[in-house]
């Protein structure tokens, strides 16, 4: 008898399919979202050129391609364990012994809206094993010109609830990325984030980042400017293929190290702008 494969929602190695895609267009910028693969973005397109590492690229893990919500947590949680309101809890690991980011990137959701330029979805976020404080989490995507707009947003249900959020792209590996930050969170021989933050050391990095300077990726001739409404930023560049540049509202393990709390029927968001400009020469 053959195994059932791992799911998505146990192993974030295992593979995701995007399943059909809905297109959101302006006159320079396409932008795919795949509902079913997790309410992420699967590709985006800016003159014809691809700015993400799809799931025919090579890396059909659940965790390697798109740009993709996480929430209610964002990077590793520490062995899946964390305490809240008096108690210790347990969720299940789904990446090297830890829990990564939150239950939302392996979960199906529903697009609520579809226009030309943009669309908005959400996800009841589960009241099991998985995640025991239930809450909704939703999305807006927004096509503005040569801008992509996303904001993502958790309600606290009936009950108090930990919360951190994150954007998780995938893009391909630049000629060029423009990061300064200021400080960084050491990682231990776990790989996970840790307090008291340090100065930055130089990469390769998988490491979370506090920077309040400009952040920008140049491919060829087109420059890719990134802002969010937070400081925190984890940048992975060690791949050969590829670079992630990730908005947080924390630092991984952040039930832990840094957390925040929403009262019930309470909302929090994370803003996050790709701005694109071609024939600039340098991102400076």
């Amino acid at each position: 008898m053959v195994a059932d494969p791992p799911s998505p929602r146990d192993d974030a190695l295992a593979p995701m399919p995007a399943g059909p895609l809905h297109w959101l267009r302006t006159e320079r910028l396409q932008v795919a979202l795949a509902p079913d693969a997790g309410g992420r973005v699967a590709q985006i397109r800016f003159d014809g050129r691809e700015w993400l590492v799809g799931p025919d690229d090579g890396w059909p893990a659940t965790i390697a391609w798109g740009c993709y919500p996480m929430v209610p947590w964002a990077g590793r949680m520490r062995a899946g364990r964390f305490a809240f309101g008096g108690a210790a809890h347990t969720l299940p690991v789904n990446f090297g012994g830890h829990a990564i980011h939150g239950v939302g990137f392996s979960r199906p959701w529903q697009i609520d809206v579809l226009e030309a330029d943009s669309a908005q979805l959400s996800l009841v976020l589960p009241q099991d094993g998985y995640w025991p404080f239930g809450g909704t989490a939703t999305q807006a995507v927004h096509l503005e010109g040569d801008r992509l707009l996303l904001e993502l947003a958790v309600r606290a249900g009936t009950q108090a609830m930990p919360v951190a959020l994150g954007w998780h792209p995938w893009f391909p590996k630049p000629d060029r990325l423009v990061f300064s930050p200021d400080a960084m969170y050491p990682r231990d021989t776990d790989g996970i984030a840790t307090l008291p933050r340090t100065p930055p050391s130089a990469g390769p990095w998988d490491d979370c980042f506090v920077a309040n300077n400009d952040i920008a990726l140049q491919r060829g001739d087109q420059v890719l400017r990134l802002k969010a409404d937070t400081d925190h930023w984890v940048v992975y560049d060690a791949a050969a293929h590829a670079t992630c540049v990730e908005p947080q509202t924390g630092p991984p393990d952040a039930f832990t190290l840094a957390p925040r709390v929403l009262s019930p029927g309470q909302r929090t968001s994370l803003s996050f702008e790709l701005a694109w400009e071609s024939g600039k020469g340098r991102a400076e």
